[in-house]
């Protein structure tokens, strides 16, 4: 499952940097998923990430 981060939601609390800093980083004041990190949208660090994104822009695509 792919992880991205939704720049029009992402109000840049870094919440996810905090969380997961081996998936996401801070940039231009804005979350986002490091390069090739992408695929590690059933990490359950990363789920729990999205669930407490408090802009709710994390999102997980696709299926297991």
């Amino acid at each position: 499952m792919k992880v991205f981060v939704d720049r029009e939601l992402c109000y840049g609390s870094a919440e996810c940097a905090h969380r997961v800093p081996a998936v996401f980083e801070f940039v231009d004041e804005y979350g986002v998923v490091r390069p090739g990190r992408e695929e590690t949208g059933e990490d359950p660090e990363v789920l729990e990430a999205a669930e407490r994104c408090p802009s709710q822009a994390i999102r997980i695509t696709g299926a297991p």
